[in-house]
């Protein structure tokens, strides 16, 4: 029987990886590990600082009529 869920996992700490790893060759399940690094700390930054901002309603607003003007369309 072939499951559609997905499990993912967040260890701290490469024993914590190694225990995974181990488990799931233990129990045949295939797994992969991904290599990608976290996003640019920078970026994970701005991102927050923008959602404070419209949290706190520091937002621009542009009607749709007014859309093309506000592009410089």
């Amino acid at each position: 029987m072939k499951t559609q869920d997905i499990i993912i996992a967040h260890p701290k700490t490469s024993e914590q990886v190694s225990a995974l790893k181990a488990f799931m060759q233990a129990l045949e399940i295939k797994f992969e590990v991904s290599k990608e690094e976290a996003y640019n700390p920078e970026f994970v930054a701005k991102i927050e600082e923008s959602r404070n901002q419209a949290k706190e309603g520091k937002v621009t607003r542009v009607e749709k009529k007014d859309l093309k003007k506000f592009l410089g369309v």
